[in-house]
């Protein structure tokens, strides 16, 4: 699959079908998103929000939340405020996220089943990880993006004038609901 990937950006750029996309790296709306790396979302959310490339900078993750204070989905979200001028953050959830109800165990046994030693994760154990606490999802979207909201609003880095919302969009449909 990864070469046929490959094939079609060859011709891509030989047609240079990538001149409607030109933009700078600045958004354009001054809006960061942190949403969810679900396929379901690739092309909807940005249809669904009427944007376009160089409008906002996307930050998707499994989950779509922040769950460290320190984690790289942050740390974006420094760049694109200091570096990269956003004023404003939206936080979109989905209905029927994947980790919604992860089950860190189960995470635990597929790795396992894939290869993973039992000594590798009783090491990372040892080094102080909470494998459990990492690999687990969270129970209520809801719950999960006004968690997120509040540690990016609340964050001792973040700009106070930086405005943060929280939404759950229809996996289906695109309608967004603020929380």
């Amino acid at each position: 699959m990864i070469e046929q990937m490959l094939e079609y950006n060859r011709r891509f750029v030989e047609s240079k079908g990538y001149e409607e996309f030109k933009t700078s790296k600045y958004p354009d709306k001054k809006i960061a998103i942190v949403t969810c790396m679900d396929t379901r979302l690739v092309q909807l959310l940005p249809a669904a929000l009427g944007l376009k490339n160089g409008d906002v900078k996307i930050i998707k993750n499994a989950g779509g939340t922040i769950t460290n204070p320190f984690d790289s989905t942050m740390r974006s979200l420094l760049v694109a405020v200091y570096e990269l001028g956003v004023e404003e953050v939206m936080v979109i959830g989905h209905t029927g996220c994947g980790v919604q109800g992860m089950n860190a165990e189960e995470m635990l046994h597929l790795m396992k089943e894939r290869g993973v030693d039992e000594e590798h994760i009783q090491l990372m154990r040892h080094c102080g990880i909470d494998l459990d606490s990492w690999l687990h999802g969270f129970d209520d979207t809801r719950t999960a993006v006004q968690e997120t909201v509040d540690l990016v609003k609340n964050h001792p880095l973040m700009a106070k004038d930086v405005v943060v919302c929280g939404y759950i969009m229809d996996s289906t449909t695109g309608e967004l609901t603020r929380i």
